[in-house]
């Protein structure tokens, strides 16, 4: 699988986004959770995203570690893995792709450094502008938010389920909702349009278990596709 596409047949999926940490002698553990959450189904990929204590980019020795290990993980379950910033690592650990932000490489460039067959996403804010100039550029997906509070970052730009509902109007590029979802805030967004929901810590932080979680927003999905 090597494009993000949405599935016209569920109302929306979820793209799942790793904790910003993961302790090396933790790796095993997560691992397991991680493939426990993705025998369920659901899951339309899954982005690593490892960061320092204060949010900075880990070292690239860390995000190697386990780019080694959880990236032929994942593709054994045909789910795809996008790397966060870093189109070059994307390229050497073998992801399908990468996700950008606006202060991260350019599209040009990240779109060479890991070919034309792979997927390149674009975080937008809450930006209209830029989500048509990504999508004019050949970005493969647009990402909008943040839509709610959320503690795995601090988001600098706030938007609202009016901008998945517009970008919906003008393209069939998929879009992704992210920031602070969870099953009880999600169902607008769905609403709205969103094709994926990009979630972390309310997987990763659920009361019972990854997996749970991962159950939980199926449900919500499937039901509010049904209602709709």
């Amino acid at each position: 699988m090597t494009k993000l596409d949405s599935n016209s047949e569920v109302a929306c999926q979820l793209y799942l986004i790793t904790p910003p940490r993961i302790d090396e002698e933790e790796l095993p553990q997560f691992l397991e959770k991680l493939e426990n959450a993705l025998k369920l189904g659901g899951v339309s990929c899954l982005q690593l995203r490892i960061k320092n204590p204060d949010n900075t980019p880990a070292p690239d020795m860390v995000i190697g570690q386990i780019a080694k290990m959880l990236v032929p993980l994942v593709q054994s379950y045909d789910v795809p893995v996008i790397m966060n910033d870093r189109p070059d690592l994307a390229a050497k650990y073998g992801c399908d792709g990468v996700h950008i932000g606006q202060e991260d490489t350019k599209y040009k460039e990240a779109r060479a450094l890991v070919g034309d067959k792979a997927i390149v996403g674009v975080t937008c804010h809450n930006s209209r502008h830029l989500a048509i100039t990504a999508s004019e550029a050949g970005a493969d997906y647009v990402a909008f938010g943040s839509f709610y509070q959320t503690k795995t970052k601090s988001p600098k730009f706030y938007t609202n389920p009016s901008i998945l509902q517009w970008w919906n109007e003008m393209t069939h590029i998929p879009c992704v909702a992210i920031g602070g979802i969870t099953v009880k805030n999600c169902l607008p967004l769905i609403e709205a349009g969103a094709d994926f929901l990009a979630v972390s810590a309310s997987i990763w932080d659920h009361k019972e278990s990854p997996s749970m979680a991962i159950s939980e927003f199926n449900s919500a999905i499937l039901n509010d596709g049904s209602s709709g």
